[in-house]
């Protein structure tokens, strides 16, 4: 498997303000408030320092109930440990979805340790879906450490805070064809200098908990309704109206202070549909990754 060095420039912090503010500098007013319509709150993940409340963290080692399996995909091996989060600690009241506000979120995948990245996770192939997996812990039970399984090395451990930003839709996104359809390609949302502006504020990928997930390539939310529909050709109908369907669960960028590297410079998401967050059933979740 090839080293690549990544640098990961630090997101501006998207607070509404200063959305809106590039907004009507760079689109009519019309379409301005309605793009600012499309924005989402969601919860930015930075390595906590000094008094920083810790939510969660990357890396180290689970922390799972006794009876609880370490997560396999059958005919490959285990899956590594990513990360956990506190739901009590987020501050998630804000977010808009049905997070849990008790409990741990634990968030394993097939990094590709035991195969040197052989076996690839993919939303469009059902037997792979093993390779990624969301385990939700309530509140109450009793939790050991977890000693990681044969071949697989922990990720370096990095305690997590958790603050509220509001983040931008994908300009491919299906909420932005849902709000503005029809589009010609000159649409004003999809404008040079708009989308250098969003760019430019961006910055790359992020850990992120909700709000609109910051896709390496394209739309996340489209891969993983095709893949939940069967795999249909990809100018099928039903995948655009799926994808609104789906709420991005959790983003893990490429971390050079955790040792992740997800292929060149690449992220993994987990999404979810709200009633299934809503009734916890997080072994519905979906997870695709991408990188450059």
């Amino acid at each position: 498997m090839s080293v690549v060095t990544c640098i990961i420039v630090p997101m501006t912090q998207s607070t509404p303000d200063v959305l809106r503010t590039l907004a009507r500098e760079y689109l009519p007013e019309g379409i301005a408030e309605r793009w600012t319509g499309l924005l989402r709150p969601g919860l930015r993940l930075e390595q906590a320092t000094g008094d920083d409340p810790v939510a969660g963290r990357l890396g180290g080692l689970p922390e799972l109930p006794e009876d609880a399996p370490w997560p396999v995909w059958e005919g490959h091996g285990p899956l590594a440990f990513v990360a956990s989060f506190d739901c009590a600690a987020l501050p998630s009241g804000s977010l808009g979805m049905a997070l849990p506000t008790d409990g741990t979120l634990a968030f394993f995948y097939f990094d590709g340790q035991l195969d040197d990245g052989h076996a690839v996770v993919a939303p469009d192939e059902p037997g792979t879906w093993a390779g990624a997996r969301v385990l939700y812990v309530p509140a109450g039970a009793a939790l050991v450490e977890r000693a990681a399984p044969a071949g697989i090395r922990p990720y370096s451990e990095v305690p997590l805070t958790a603050r509220v930003e509001t983040t931008a839709p994908y300009p491919w996104h299906p909420v932005v064809y849902r709000e503005f359809a029809p589009m010609p390609d000159d649409h004003p949302v999809w404008s040079e200098d708009f989308l250098e502006a969003l760019s430019d504020h961006a910055g790359g990928t992020e850990h992120r908990i909700g709000g609109h997930a910051n896709p390496v390539q394209d739309e996340v939310e489209t891969e993983v309704a095709r893949g939940a529909l069967g795999s249909p050709p990809w100018n099928d109908p039903r995948i655009h109206d799926e994808a609104l369907r789906w709420l991005l669960l959790a983003q893990i960028d490429t971390d050079d202070d955790v040792g992740m590297m997800w292929g060149d410079c690449g992220a993994l998401y987990w999404l979810i549909r709200p009633e299934d967050l809503a009734a916890r059933r997080f072994d519905r979740a979906m997870f695709t990754w991408q990188c450059g």
